[in-house]
């Protein structure tokens, strides 16, 4: 399990990659890459395309992310999930949360 965080400051985007499981496991690493720069991020790309698996922990780690750019739906954007990850994402109504694509 590993985390990647990468800032684009031009247009205030984050981009973090999570491999593995994503779980409390990688609490401590996913909280040090959201805060590399709290203050400039205006959007979030997360991409889950190496994410096997997530539980509940990782879902309150999305809602953190989440919170860190507002309430705005389209400000954080979940990609190239698997379809398990998808669907329980869905289960959570974290679609009605997050853009999905």
């Amino acid at each position: 399990m590993s985390v990647q965080a990468k800032m684009d400051s031009t247009n205030g985007t984050l981009q973090i990659a999570v491999s593995g499981r994503f779980d409390f496991g990688i609490h401590q690493q996913f909280r040090q890459s959201t805060d590399v720069a709290s203050q400039q991020i205006k959007q979030i790309e997360l991409d889950l395309s190496k994410t096997d698996y997530l539980d509940s922990s990782a879902l309150g780690m999305l809602l953190v992310l989440r919170d860190k750019v507002g309430e705005n739906k389209s400000a954080v954007k979940i990609k190239n999930a698997k379809p398990d990850v998808v669907k329980i994402l869905q289960i959570a109504n974290f679609d009605k949360l997050f853009t999905i694509v």
